[in-house]
Formats: structure tokens, C-alpha cells, sequence
């Protein structure tokens, strides 16, 4: 009785509803299309300082999805270098978070070199600087010498999700992937061949670990190809993450089905156009924070104030929950309440921040938004469209 996908006598080839795909598809291509428009606006240095946030975003939820809490300065720091931004003041980045920064940009910035054997083994071996996953010690570099399991559960309850291919077969099998991953690009649409692509990578599971991170890697190189372009400015890792879920939950069913991968490719698309929104929005105050201090270049602030300003406006507008009150600025300066109150009045003043209603002793504020932004391309509704 075949229990897996890999199992089957049509293995590797896919099958699914043409019809099903047909409107979801459209409809992702559509804001996609709006969305890399609306990037070619933006000047070399908001490009670029959308990119390395994006970049961030993926490095920092990537590991997440795997249960690995970076340390987003190190990532920050380790994005600045490469990308040859300022890394003044931050921690600077080890080798594994170093390492996961150059597989990233790798796969984006270098997504019409040959995928093959040798490339990926040096995005692996990236990956575990120290030949090490936890306190366990991996093999790197190499496909894996051991059977594969995905357990989840206490010892003694654990349940067995999913059986990758034997070792012996990997060799075979990673030559058929990257065959496939050769021929498909003429073959098939670009966002169906990136979903694809992971199903088809993450099911051989040819590492004893990191095959995930690999996949999403895979995932974001066939995007790039889709698109022609060699930075990414939005971060599907960061939608998976927030669907982790239903990420494993569809890659489980879809391993253990009989090759019909319509359910797996609409969860993909959806989850695509998700990440896509997000971006809007996220870049949306990216960009928004380079415009706002470049109305207030000559605007004097003291460090906190500047501190505070750029926690507010990373949350975004509306983002930063119950707004900035008197007891949070004391919690976030450590400094008295009376002088927090000076500082905000003073930025009252500076039409750098604004009440919000309500007003009374518990008066909250956020940045002045309509304020900084009247007529700027980069206000934070630049990617809001016609339909």
C-alpha cells in the first residue's frame, strides 16, 4: 500500500485542477503586477532600503518557521554589510546568521546560475557553519546517510507526519529535481512553478536538516526568475510563519495524496497574495519613515526622542497598539515623567507627533502622519489602487 507521494508509480509528476487555478492566479498576477510597478517608482536608496527590510523580514521568519529565534540586530547587521548599508552600532552577526543572509541574497540576487548538486551542498553547509543543528551534530554539505521522519509529540506519543525517501535514493532523486527545475521554467507559469519547486524539494528532504529553509530558499530563487529581478521586497517566509499551521497541515495532505496537488498550489497562491498585502503595507511605512525624516532633517530631537519617533514609525500607522502615552515613553527612556512629557510636548509642537481622540489624563498620540507625507508618493497609502 503506497503511503506517500514519492511512493507512487507517477512520482515525480504532478497533477491538478487547471480550472481551479485559473481565477486565484489572475488575480495574484494582477497585484503582483501593481505591486513591482509601484517598487520602479522609488528611488535607488528607498529600493534599497525596502529590499534589505525584506530581506530582514525573511531571514528573521524563515528560522522562525523552524523554531529558531534569531536576534534581529545580528540579522539587520548582517544585511547592512552585504548590502553595503550602515552597520554602525549594531551586534554584529555570527556565522550561522551570516551564513542563512548569504543563502538568501544568493538565491535572489544570483537566480540565473545553474541550480545543482555543489550549490546547494554550499547553502547547506552556509546554513551550519559548525557542523551543528542545536547541540546535535549534522552532517553538512552532503545529502543525508540516514532515514528521514517528521515527529511531532512527547516521547513515547510521538506521531509520524511524514517518511522522506531513502538515502540511497537521493542522489536519483536530486538529479530529477534539478533536471525538472531546468525544463519547468519553460514549461510552466512561474508562481506555479515556485510552489512546486518547495512541494517537490522539501518531500525528498535531502538533508538530515535545514530542508525547510532550503525549500523557501528554492521558492524565493524560482520567484526572482519569475520576475526578472535580482532583490525581493516582500517576505513569503513571514506569511508561511503566520500560517504555519495550515503550511504543514497542506504540505502533509499533499505528501500523502495521490499526486492531485490542486489544494497544496491554492493554499500557495493564497498565501502568495497574502504576503504580497502584507508587503504593501509594511513597505508602505518603510518608505514612509525616509520620507518623514527627510521632512525633519532640520528638526532638532534629542536621541530618545529620535528612538521613540523610529518605534512608531516601524509599527506603521495604526500599528503601535493603544498609541504612545506618557507611561510608555517613561518605560521606553527610562527618564522621569515629567521630562517625558516635555519631550512630547516638545514634538507636539514640532507637528512630529499628534493627539489621538479621546484626550483627558490618559491622552495617547502617534506620528503626524498626514503631516509629513501631503503629496508625497511615499505616504503610507502608495500602494492603494483603482480596481
Amino acid at each position: 500500500m503506497l503511503r506517500y507521494l514519492w511512493e507512487s508509480p507517477n512520482w515525480p509528476k504532478f497533477l491538478w485542477n487547471a480550472e481551479a487555478l485559473l481565477q486565484p492566479l489572475g488575480d495574484t498576477r494582477k497585484r503582483q503586477g501593481r505591486f513591482l510597478r509601484a517598487m520602479e517608482d522609488l528611488g535607488f536608496e528607498d529600493n534599497l532600503r525596502a529590499y534589505a527590510a525584506a530581506i530582514e523580514e525573511d531571514a528573521i521568519q524563515t528560522a522562525a518557521i523552524e523554531g529558531e529565534n534569531l536576534d534581529r540586530e545580528k540579522v539587520r547587521s548582517s544585511v547592512a554589510i552585504h548590502l553595503g548599508l550602515s552597520a554602525a552600532g549594531l551586534r554584529k552577526a555570527d556565522r550561522a546568521v551570516d551564513g542563512l543572509v548569504e543563502v538568501l541574497l544568493d538565491a535572489v540576487h544570483n537566480h540565473e546560475n545553474p541550480l545543482g548538486k555543489k550549490r546547494m551542498c554550499r547553502w547547506h553547509t552556509a546554513l551550519f557553519p559548525e557542523g551543528r543543528s542545536g547541540l546535535r551534530d549534522i552532517i553538512t554539505g552532503a545529502w543525508r546517510t540516514k532515514p528521514m521522519q517528521v515527529i511531532s509529540g512527547p516521547y513515547g506519543r510521538q506521531k509520524i507526519h511524514y517518511e522522506a525517501p531513502p538515502p540511497e535514493r537521493l542522489e536519483e532523486e536530486m538529479n530529477s529535481f534539478f533536471t525538472w527545475w531546468q525544463d519547468s521554467r519553460i514549461k510552466l507559469d512561474g508562481v506555479i512553478r515556485a510552489a512546486l519547486a518547495h512541494l517537490y524539494f522539501v518531500t525528498i528532504h535531502p538533508f538530515e536538516d535545514g530542508n525547510g529553509r532550503l525549500a523557501r530558499s528554492i521558492t524565493d530563487m524560482a520567484l526572482a526568475q519569475d520576475d526578472g529581478l535580482g532583490r525581493r521586497y516582500y517576505s513569503l517566509s513571514a506569511q508561511i510563519m503566520k500560517e504555519r499551521n495550515l503550511y504543514y497541515k497542506m504540505l502533509e495532505e499533499t505528501q500523502k495524496g495521490n499526486g492531485d496537488c490542486t489544494d497544496w498550489l491554492l493554499w500557495f497562491l493564497g498565501c502568495f497574495d497574502r504576503s504580497l498585502e502584507e508587503a504593501e503595507i509594511t513597505l508602505s511605512s518603510v518608505m514612509f519613515k525616509a520620507t518623514f525624516w527627510k521632512r525633519h532633517a532640520e528638526t532638532m530631537v534629542n536621541e530618545r526622542q529620535r528612538r521613540v519617533l523610529n518605534k512608531l514609525l516601524d509599527a506603521g500607522k495604526g500599528r503601535f497598539e493603544g498609541g504612545l502615552s506618557t507611561r510608555k515613553y517613561v518605560s521606553m527612556t527610562k527618564i522621569s515623567r515629567a521630562t517625558a512629557w516635555r519631550e512630547i510636548e516638545d514634538m507636539l509642537r514640532k507637528k512630529m507627533l499628534r493627539a489621538l481622540p479621546g484626550g483627558g489624563r490618559s491622552t495617547a498620540y502617534e506620528i503626524a502622519w498626514e503631516e509629513a507625507s501631503p503629496g508625497s508618493k511615499l505616504a503610507p497609502n502608495l500602494f492603494r489602487y483603482t480596481h
